[in-house]
């Protein structure tokens, strides 16, 4: 359901601050993405790290591998399947990401040449285990809304019959 990406120079993050990454950064889009903390759903986020060697990263035209200032760079990716995300949504999820990393970091903020993409995939452009998936399968499969509070399953409803 959900795919977050955290791109950084080799070494930026050790693995404690992987391990913690991976439980705060898959809150930060749960909660916005279902309704709720939803142990049940965790299953269906990933969280991948890629560490990528100094000269395989430029700033400004420059590789890091030649630059003479240190920056703190990092590019995290997030990809969520199509449902309910108005804006102010999309911004709780993008500032929970970004606090977990300044918190995981030890840093009081998180960096300005740290960078936050958000996509939502169309419906019907999401397959696993040999199908297309949509997230109504998911609402479907949660009838009583133990995962899904009934408000968030309405809305996402909503959004999936206004794309059809």
């Amino acid at each position: 359901m959900t795919v977050i990406t955290v791109n950084t120079p080799k070494g930026r993050l050790t693995l404690e601050q992987r391990r913690l990454l991976a439980q705060t950064l898959t809150d930060a889009v749960l909660v916005p993405e279902v309704g709720q903390p939803a142990p049940e759903a965790r299953i269906g986020f990933q969280v991948h790290f890629v560490g990528r060697d100094p000269d395989m990263i430029a700033i400004g035209g420059a590789l890091l591998s030649d630059s003479f200032e240190v920056v703190d760079v990092m590019v995290v990716d997030v990809a969520v399947m199509y449902g309910a995300w108005p804006r102010e949504t999309r911004a709780q999820a993008i500032e929970g990401i970004l606090a977990a990393l300044a918190d995981a970091c030890g840093m009081p903020a998180p960096s300005p040449s740290w960078w936050v993409t958000f996509r939502v995939i169309d419906e019907g452009s999401w397959a696993s285990a040999g199908q297309v998936l949509s997230m109504l399968q998911f609402l479907d499969a949660d009838p009583e809304h133990k995962i899904f509070p009934k408000e968030r399953a309405d809305a996402i409803r909503a959004a999936i019959a206004t794309a059809s």
